[in-house]
């Protein structure tokens, strides 16, 4: 693929189905920029927040109770964690998305998540990604990269999967799912993950 503007790749993944690995080992073959917890840490300085305030809320949105007590400012004989007082889901959202914008404008980059793909939908250099797997292959990869159980694998990816899904439909009015938004689709359980990065490649440089 040649380009002399910068290009963006944005990768939207479910739990288990290898993003990270896949998008730091395109970065690295394509000598690109490397986009994950910089987008977090950009998007706190700008929010005037500690990086680990935002971590427990990327990707996700505030529970109904969590939603109640910030929006309506209750004050009670508990202490709330910082993630009940500020900032708003809509404000995280707005200030990754700013860190994204930024980084597609000066940089070709590996962007993980966050609603890069729609965020970035009208840019003319942009390839979104989305990758998926089964729930058996996802969850051997959990076990083996969280060190946890089979069960505690399959319930972090329940609560992962229904997360992201909220989270992505709040913001982007879409179907996290749905294949028809996203340049190229795989299945990394069936391709395996080394190959997918491979066919990735070979797909951007027949573009």
């Amino acid at each position: 693929m040649k380009q002399t503007t910068p290009f963006v790749i944005t990768i939207s993944r479910q739990l288990g189905s290898g993003g990270a690995y896949i998008g730091q080992l395109l970065a690295k073959k394509l000598n690109i920029y490397y986009a994950d917890r910089e987008i977090l840490s950009q998007a706190a300085k700008q929010l005037a927040v500690l990086e680990g305030e935002l971590e427990s809320r990327d990707e996700k949105l505030l529970s109904f109770w969590s939603s109640f007590f910030h929006i309506n400012g209750f004050a009670t004989d508990y202490h709330l964690p910082p993630q009940m007082n500020f900032p708003f889901d809509g404000e995280i959202f707005a200030a990754e998305a700013d860190v994204i914008k930024r980084i597609a404008e000066e940089r070709s980059a590996v962007i993980i998540g966050r609603c890069g793909f729609h965020i970035l939908r009208d840019y003319t250099t942009h390839f979104s990604i989305f990758l998926h797997a089964s729930i058996p292959f996802r969850s051997k990869r959990v076990q083996e990269l969280y060190a946890v159980s089979e069960k505690e694998a399959t319930e972090m990816i329940a609560r992962n999967d229904k997360a992201r899904a909220d989270y992505i439909d709040t913001f982007t009015g879409k179907k996290w799912t749905d294949a028809s938004q996203f340049d190229l689709t795989l299945n990394t359980g069936k391709i395996g993950i080394d190959k997918s990065a491979d066919l990735i490649l070979n797909y951007l440089e027949s573009r």
